[in-house]
């Protein structure tokens, strides 16, 4: 089992930049492919960004295709989504997801009942 902390959410003006961090702890993240999601009041849980296990494949929803990037450290444990460029859009409480990736393969998931291991949520606020 895999526990997620996220970070690094927080307020921002429009056309900034935020880098959320992803920490596991239980087991090592090499293992896992994650996601980022992201919920904005009044609306459901929509995909973000997805790498598969030890990063070999990405996957971004359109809206945030060059301006976020998704990335791993496994040494750290730990997954980024560099956020930049942000719009006022983008406010959301901003959640990652894991699942186990044995053996690891260059599968990545954007459904969200895909994954077993949530976070409890970073907000991010864009002000315009």
């Amino acid at each position: 089992q895999v526990q997620l902390v996220e970070s690094g959410g927080g307020l921002v003006q429009a056309g900034g930049s935020l880098r959320l961090s992803c920490a596991a702890s239980g087991r090592t993240f090499s293992s896992y492919a994650v996601g980022w999601f992201r919920q904005a009041p009044g609306k459901e849980r929509e995909f973000v960004a997805a790498i598969s296990c030890r990063g070999g494949s990405t996957y971004y929803e359109d809206s945030v295709k060059g301006r976020f990037t998704i990335s791993s450290d496994n040494a750290k444990n730990t997954v980024y989504l560099q956020m930049n460029s942000l719009k006022p859009e983008d406010t959301a409480v901003y959640y990652c997801a894991a699942v186990e990736s044995t053996p690891c393969s260059g599968y990545y998931y954007i459904r969200s009942w895909s994954y077993a291991y949530w976070g409890q949520g970073t907000q991010v606020t864009v002000s315009s």
